[in-house]
């Protein structure tokens, strides 16, 4: 594509002669000839000292902040948002066709995206997915590195969705995304709202720019989902200026509220009141948050032209979402689940709901994220020392950091604590260990990795699939059972 056709609506100073771009990047290290550079600052590099070396490398030209003396400059004011926006415009604006709906907040993503597209698809709809698990093209499924994803990614999959004719596009929000503008240039016709708690603030800082980074959504949609339950929901609604559906699990003042709440092991049932519109819904997952997440997905469908009695029935087709309170097939006389709950809130939700049907011991199994907020951990142990009967401290995705230090910053959250805790720091043998440990009635939660099947150490990332390893567990000792 020309660079003029590129810097279309885009505000800029410099004219180049015009030439013909072949891609996009703001990665100094892949640079090849023909490319555009954009020059992006980041929390430790500054793109804007590569672009020389971009220059160098056979870009036709390099965009910037701020003049940099270059023969080959366009400055603009924002560097994020113009990559964003130059992607935008090198696949042709993909959005236009595609019905957008983004969800955010801090737990509950995931598992209302897959819930929603299963509604669209049962209602006959053509769906595409962004997220964390992965990205889906109808039926075709494609590896996700982000949770939100890069610009240049996130235009390429979406063009290739519209060329395969997706009616919707469900993605996530993260804070992350939101803040650094990787969806510039997007319009969502519906965006939820699902809850804030404490979470990413070694990168955020404080709860409130947490807060600013999520509300970022709400100022390019046509209507908003929230969740009245929560108290930042409630915040946000006083707060937008595009109309607003709420949901909740206790007030009728809600437009969508739940009633007559039961929970077992294998799922939850209820009752959605919408105005004159009442449905019973069963999903495949236990705990009030996700009632609260599949509430958040029927009252997107709705709002985006599903009728109330074929959200609700579509609801009760999905099958659940990977690695969210996701139970693990195997031979063993107790249950085994695995979720992704990683912070202090997403611990007690799940440890609480298990708590509700366990007819023996809930021990839980779990460790504290390597590089993340520091300040969380010993708050994620003190929830699990106040809501189960047995902890397995151990490590979760240590990255460049000491397993050690990460487990002694947590440990302090068992203090004064009668909750018996097993430091077992190599994270298969304390799976090992709680699998020993267990006995018939208990219910044994492997919590932190959720669908992932990898971990991440500190020399990189080594293949460890939670279901794979328990039934590996299982099968040798049954084989030493049977000599």
């Amino acid at each position: 594509m020309l660079l003029s056709e590129l810097l279309q609506g885009i505000e800029h100073e410099g004219s180049l002669p015009d030439r013909e771009i072949d891609r996009i990047t703001c990665d100094s290290r892949i640079v090849a000839p023909g490319d555009l550079f954009v020059c992006v600052k980041g929390a430790r590099f500054d793109g804007h000292d590569h672009a020389s070396e971009a220059l160098a490398a056979g870009a036709a030209a390099v965009v910037t902040e701020r003049d940099l003396g270059l023969p080959e400059q366009i400055i603009v004011p924002d560097g994020r948002i113009a990559y964003a926006l130059l992607c935008r415009n090198f696949y042709h604006n993909p959005q236009r066709g595609l019905r957008l709906i983004a969800v955010t907040g801090t737990s509950g993503k995931t598992t209302i995206t897959f819930l929603l597209r299963d509604i669209l698809r049962a209602a006959g709809k053509r769906v595409g997915l962004i997220g964390t698990i992965q990205n889906e093209i109808g039926e075709m499924v494609i590896s996700s590195r982000h949770t939100t994803p890069d610009p240049w990614q996130l235009y390429s999959v979406l063009s290739r969705m519209k060329e395969a004719g997706m009616e919707y596009v469900v993605m996530e929000a993260s804070s992350f995304g939101l803040h650094q503008h990787r969806m510039e240039g997007l319009h969502f016709e519906c965006a939820v709202f699902t809850n804030l708690s404490h979470e990413h603030l070694d990168y955020h800082n404080t709860m409130e720019e947490y807060y600013q980074a999520k509300k970022r959504l709400f100022t390019v949609c046509d209507k908003a989902v929230v969740n009245y339950d929560d108290e930042y929901g409630r915040r946000l609604i006083g707060e937008l200026s595009c109309p607003a559906a709420t949901l909740s699990l206790s007030s009728d003042e809600a437009d969508y509220t739940a009633h007559t709440i039961t929970y077992s092991a294998e799922g939850s049932r209820f009752i959605v009141v919408h105005g004159s519109d009442i449905g019973r819904v069963a999903i495949r997952m236990p705990g009030a948050y996700s009632v609260q997440n599949a509430m958040c997905a029927l009252a997107a469908a709705c709002e985006v032209g599903i009728p109330f009695e074929q959200a609700a029935a579509g609801l009760c087709e999905s099958h659940g979402v990977l690695g969210r309170m996701e139970l693990v097939e195997c031979d063993l006389p107790f249950t085994v689940i695995r979720d992704f709950a990683h912070s202090p809130e997403e611990l007690r939700n799940v440890l609480v709901t298990v708590r509700a049907f366990c007819k023996g011991r809930v021990v839980a199994l779990f460790g504290c994220p390597g590089e993340r907020d520091r300040t969380k951990r010993p708050e994620m142990a003190r929830q699990v020392a106040e809501n189960a009967d047995q902890a397995i401290l151990t490590s979760d995705n240590p990255r460049g950091e000491d397993p050690r230090q990460i487990i002694n910053d947590a440990l302090p959250g068992f203090t004064g604590s009668p909750t018996p805790v097993q430091v077992i720091e190599d994270r298969f043998d304390a799976i090992r260990w709680a699998i020993d440990f267990c006995r018939e009635g208990d219910i044994l939660l492997l919590l932190g990795k959720g669908h992932e099947d990898y971990q991440v150490l500190s020399f990189g990332s080594v293949y460890f699939d939670e279901r794979f390893i328990v039934q590996q567990i299982v099968r040798s000792r049954h084989d030493q059972d049977s000599i």
